[in-house]
């Protein structure tokens, strides 16, 4: 008997193989979680003016006229409103905008924030 060499059928003719095994690669994939969104909201007090809240309202949040009437009644009627979502650093800059320009004008006007379920 003689000792031939292992012959692959798959390999072409005069290709040679390689003593490097080589691995599969495997690809790492980064999942970013979204940041969570925080509500504004809008507390209602009894010595703010109407037109002032819709004023800050549409200043501060780009509300249109509609919608900031529409929101300043809902907290007017219900005690608080939510003015709009947002992510946490942004929602809690909006809510001290609004805040400091009641107290500019020497209002108790208050927003606050807090997280989205």
């Amino acid at each position: 008997m003689q000792n031939r060499p292992c012959i692959d059928d798959s390999l072409t003719p005069g290709a040679t193989m390689s003593k490097t095994a080589t691995l599969p690669r495997t690809k790492t994939e980064t999942k970013v979680q979204r940041p969570r969104l925080h509500k504004v909201i809008l507390f209602n007090d009894d010595y703010t003016p109407r037109d002032f809240v819709v004023q800050v309202l549409k200043a501060v949040f780009r509300l249109n006229e509609t919608q900031a009437l529409n929101v300043m009644m809902t907290a007017h009627r219900k005690g608080v409103c939510v003015v709009a979502v947002f992510a946490q650093d942004i929602a809690e800059t909006k809510a001290a905008r609004g805040t400091e320009a009641g107290a500019a004008k020497g209002y108790p006007l208050r927003f606050g924030t807090e997280p989205e379920e």
